[in-house]
């Protein structure tokens, strides 16, 4: 008769699944014991040290705030923290709009807006002493506005407490509405930014309802009708999805002749298993190569690099980009 307790009889545990990757491209080192892991080496980096990133966190609990770096999992979220620096979402943490690559939780019917909320941004803007404050926001299709005005008051109320902060805009399209882009516009923010976040081809696949040429058209739109002659116009997009070479150099020619000032370029990644999986890891020196490439066709700044996202190191961004201003108005 078979003894029983040499079984392991335990309930199984259901072990969970990795996220399907693309080949790393790295060979391996003969000189080093452990090979090429799942992720290419510029993907790795350092935990950071220092007591701000907890400080940061218990502003953002203590405010009640939503941060994009929480909802969207951004990998710099420890690094940007640590810094005290963080990019508010504002309008909730639901989304109207389901795009393949982005972790913001969908929803057809969001809560309704807070009306404190603007407050509450503007005091967390005050608590981290932030001179340069990112705001960005859930699509809101179900408001006429498309949380226009909304976002209007959070940036002035971040202006009535801290009135030399630069502030920058990062917004959904607002479903076309020329309306809601001026009662942006009219708020005046130094930089307004949205993103095109894909090249022509795959932006049916990456994107949900918002298209490539209204994109472009909004973008236009904030060049042509700025509220004041500082204003910059910035935009960005993920490479990794399936996109060429070419397919990115026509992009970055798109957002040039729209009146982008500014353009990001990052490596997409796969924030859960329901998302679109990544297709290719992009070297740094590709990024390198359309950093030249943007450069070679007029545009004021590039910032491309495996770990930039559209809000990434904004603070240093707008200070590059102001002083290649007054460089090229020989100020």
């Amino acid at each position: 008769m078979l003894n029983s307790d040499k079984f392991d009889t335990r309930p199984a545990v259901k072990k969970k699944r990795l996220n399907v990757l693309p080949a790393n491209p790295e060979n391996a080192d003969p000189e080093k014991a452990v090979g090429p892991g799942r992720f290419p080496s510029w993907l790795h980096r350092k935990l950071p040290k220092g007591t701000e990133l907890i400080r940061t966190g218990e502003v953002i609990n203590e405010q009640r705030v939503h941060t994009v770096c929480e909802e969207a999992k951004c990998p710099n979220l420890l690094e940007c923290w640590s810094k005290k620096t963080a990019t508010f979402l504002v309008m909730g943490k639901d989304c109207t709009r389901n795009c393949g690559f982005c972790n913001i939780d969908f929803s057809k019917k969001p809560n309704p807006l807070e009306a404190d909320e603007p407050a509450r941004v503007a005091e967390s803007v005050v608590q981290l002493g932030l001179k340069h404050v990112v705001i960005t926001m859930v699509a809101r299709d179900d408001l006429p506005d498309g949380g226009a005005h909304h976002l209007a008051q959070v940036i002035a109320a971040i202006r009535a407490r801290v009135a030399d902060a630069t502030i920058e805009a990062l917004t959904s399209d607002f479903a076309g509405n020329h309306a809601s882009w001026d009662t942006l516009l009219d708020a005046q923010p130094e930089i307004f930014n949205h993103n095109i976040e894909t090249v022509r081809e795959l932006t049916p696949r990456v994107r949900h309802t918002a298209t490539y040429d209204r994109t472009l058209s909004f973008l236009q739109y904030a060049n042509k009708h700025k509220r004041h002659p500082g204003m910059m116009v910035k935009s960005g997009l993920m490479v990794g999805l399936g996109e060429n070479e070419e397919q990115v150099y026509q992009t970055l020619r798109d957002l040039h002749e729209h009146g982008c000032d500014i353009i990001t370029i990052g490596q997409y990644l796969q924030p859960n298993q329901q998302k679109l999986l990544v297709k290719s890891f992009t070297p740094p020196d590709q990024f390198k190569r359309y950093e030249d490439y943007g450069y070679s066709l007029g545009v004021c700044h590039m910032y491309c690099g495996p770990f930039v996202r559209s809000s990434y190191n904004a603070n240093l961004v707008i200070k590059q980009a102001n002083q290649k201003v007054k460089i090229i108005n020989n100020e």
